[in-house]
């Protein structure tokens, strides 16, 4: 039985199903994923942490990161393999709810909560709201004290480590947007504590994604532990460290796999002396090599130095290549007759000279009507798409084994602009 997506006789399948026969069934572009490609993913990362975990209290609670991928589909057999969710919206908090997930397992991150988000956060039970601002902390209070509500929060915390990873996914250094600084937590901490409407659990770090050396996540954890340390000094409780995500996946060939057990070796060694709840929050390690963008091929240009492989997918369905000039890798879904390697650029209908999902890849001589596919796009693909240039969201599709199912259906172009309206004075 084969897990994810592999190679069987020229022909790429997903699990035991070929790609070919799911596109004879639903219009390309669209996207398919594993579920036992996301299931192999949780359980190694979560006997890692049950192997290694020494601490007093339960092993380490995964909670995923539905920002990378919040098919309801998927958060939902993820929940049934004992995720929880980490959540940065109120729309994420409802549908992780409406995937299965309880509220009791959801972690309310982010910068920007406002008022209206904090109180359903609230009202619905979430397990913990990681604080990032002074203003949020004081609208938790006045929320608190106005509609009698206790708020279970944690304070994400700035240690001000670089990481080598994009600059537009790095999020642990003081001149990003997110999280607090050590003197910040310790003045909010007790503030929080003192207000008695609070119920203080502990930090949280986030330091960016798409992570593999292990030292980053040292520094990290051993700057909060250090904090930790500190706030128990000025008799502060402490029972929680939310150590975030950024594990990385290997988007090319030649990267290593990221080292799940030393990642969950490092975690028991920081924090199992420590007494606190564990916590943590990947997105992309679980769905990323699970799915796949499933294009066709509709034309071809030559030009002297570069051939254009135009494709029916474009930069709305999948940002990441243009936005963080992300690597994909890109095979036919059959492989051609003509097996001679072309070096060229495949490019979609958008009319955007930016509209690209790869460039200078060396690919067999397709053809159109061929079927391409860019995998490793489980995470931050569909979640990330729009409607521009009018172009509907596309069909999503999970497999699991020989059995598929479409998780959702093509938006029809008519429901791109269902909830517009023309003002009477203008007709």
């Amino acid at each position: 039985m084969a897990i994810g997506f592999n190679i069987q006789n020229g022909n790429l399948f997903v699990d035991d199903i070929s790609c070919a026969n799911i596109a004879g069934q639903l219009e390309t572009p669209f996207y398919v994923y594993s579920a036992q490609k996301i299931t192999q993913q949780f359980r190694n990362l979560n006997d890692a942490l049950a192997k290694h975990w020494k601490g007093q209290g339960g092993q380490p609670l995964i909670a995923f990161a539905c920002k990378a991928n919040s098919s309801k589909a998927i958060m939902n057999l993820l929940g049934g393999l004992g995720a929880g969710a980490d959540v940065v919206s109120e729309g994420e908090i409802r549908r992780a709810i409406s995937a299965g997930i309880p509220s009791s397992q959801i972690v309310f991150s982010g910068v920007g909560k406002t008022r209206s988000e904090l109180e359903e956060a609230l009202v619905l039970g979430v397990h913990q709201i990681n604080v990032e601002t002074a203003g949020e902390l004081d609208a938790l209070i006045e929320l608190c004290i106005e509609k009698d509500f206790r708020a279970p929060v944690a304070f994400r915390y700035t240690p001000n480590v670089e990481t080598d990873t994009h600059a537009k996914i790095s999020t642990g250094e003081e001149d990003h947007k997110f999280g607090l600084l050590a003197d910040e937590i310790l003045s909010l901490y007790a503030k929080a504590t003192a207000s008695g409407v609070i119920d203080t659990k502990g930090l949280s770090v986030h330091i960016g994604s798409q992570l593999f050396e292990l030292e980053a996540f040292e520094q990290a954890f051993t700057a909060v532990a250090d904090l930790i340390a500190a706030l128990r000094a000025n008799g502060m409780t402490v029972t929680v460290a939310d150590v975030g995500g950024g594990l990385g996946i290997p988007y090319r060939s030649e990267q290593a796999v990221f080292d799940v057990e030393g990642y969950a070796s490092l975690i028991n060694r920081i924090f199992a002396p420590l007494d606190v709840r564990v916590m943590l929050e990947p997105g992309r390690y679980l769905v990323a090599e699970a799915g796949a963008l499933i294009t066709k091929v509709i034309y071809l240009k030559d030009r002297p130095e570069k051939r254009f492989v135009i494709v029916d997918a474009g930069m709305n369905d999948l940002i990441r290549p243009t936005l963080y000039e992300a690597y994909h890798p890109v095979t036919p879904v059959t492989a051609p007759a003509d097996q001679t390697m072309i070096t060229c650029d495949i490019v979609g209908p958008v009319c955007e000279t930016g509209d690209y999902l790869a460039l200078e890849r060396s690919l067999p001589a397709v053809q159109p009507d061929d079927l391409l596919a860019i995998l490793c796009a489980g995470a931050y693909g569909s979640v990330m798409s729009s409607q521009y240039n009018s172009r509907p969201f596309i069909a999503e599709a999970l497999v699991n084994g020989n059995l598929w199912a479409t998780i959702r259906e093509r938006q029809s172009v008519e429901t791109i602009w269902a909830h517009e309206s023309i003002p009477d004075w203008l007709k």
